[in-house]
């Protein structure tokens, strides 16, 4: 069995590499999105309503990864192994996240318009006024957060539960994916449907997103800055319990500043002279340490399962 779930992790890094993600149509977390859309309306009760999604939709999830995984095993345990590695891959996202970071930054630099709307594949604020040091600190955000949430939770999730089982595994992923996923999807303020799945993921995500934080320490030669004072002090800003850890080591670790309009403001600097946002230089590096950190939690991951 530890053979086999390494084999799984390796498989959806290699997969990742390869090929990014699964085409759209047959993407099981588009799948899942698409079937839970219909639920973005008006509810007499909203709250009720979004407490059941939260605690349903995910488990469903999450079973059908597992009974795809046992099928799998049942003929052998390598048919296992691949569909566990296939399940990884689908809730799993680097290269994607690395490309779009990339694609936005380059394109802040000659077409402000194009990097706008792009940075809506990596970021849901709104970037109609934005000027593109903004756009910039947008994706390196974005990059950054979403290391945690698109990669570090559902390998966490997977490593974890490979030692007892493989569709134990991969129904972990793919519920943490859930949620995640919910999150997007409903966790608004403004979303009555949205306090339960914001606080299903608040909890889930806390230990990814400070553990996304080290591997962007050690990923840039300083692990220990992801509990600097410094970083401590930033990652307390954002409204979010979570992604302000990942940001904030991000912000001290280019040294760069990372602001969201009205929200937040990370700057690393301890003095008045301040640090200035993102240049296209901070965001290319920005983007190689999230490749880097991806694969340290790849290699983890694998690491874990594997024991």
């Amino acid at each position: 069995m530890p053979v086999t779930a390494a084999f799984a992790v390796a498989l959806a890094a290699g997969l990742d590499t390869a090929f990014a993600e699964p085409p759209s149509r047959v993407h099981p977390v588009a799948l899942f999105g698409r079937l839970l859309s219909p639920a973005n309306r008006s509810w007499p009760t909203p709250r009720l309503v979004g407490v059941a999604l939260a605690v349903v939709a995910p488990l469903a999830f999450a079973g059908v990864a597992a009974a795809a995984v046992l099928v799998g095993a049942a003929v052998s345990p390598w048919a296992g192994a691949v569909l566990a590695g296939l399940v990884l891959f689908s809730v799993t996202s680097l290269r994607m996240l690395s490309d779009a970071a990339r694609d936005v930054a380059r394109a802040a630099e000659s077409d402000l318009e194009t990097a706008r709307r792009e940075l809506r594949a990596l970021a849901g604020r709104d970037a109609a006024e934005l000027d593109p040091a903004h756009v910039r600190s947008a994706a390196v955000e974005s990059v950054a957060e979403n290391l945690a949430d698109g990669l570090v939770s559902p390998l966490l999730a997977f490593a974890v539960c490979a030692p007892f089982s493989l569709a134990l595994a991969a129904a972990a992923a793919a519920w943490v994916k859930g949620v995640n996923t919910l999150d997007s999807m409903f966790g608004y303020r403004s979303n009555p449907l949205g306090w339960a799945p914001a606080r299903l993921d608040d909890a889930v995500m806390w230990l990814p997103a400070r553990l996304s934080a080290v591997c962007l320490a050690v990923s840039a030669g300083d692990p220990a800055l992801a509990f600097s004072d410094r970083v401590r002090t930033l990652a307390r800003r954002p409204p979010s319990p979570n992604s302000g850890w990942p940001m904030a080591t991000m912000a001290a670790a280019l040294p760069a500043r990372l602001a969201k309009p009205g929200v937040y403001d990370l700057d690393p600097a301890s003095d008045d002279a301040g640090t200035p946002l993102p240049t296209t230089t901070d965001a290319m590096q920005a983007v190689r340490l999230t490749t880097r950190a991806g694969l340290l939690a790849f290699a983890l991951a694998g690491v874990v399962a594997w024991l």
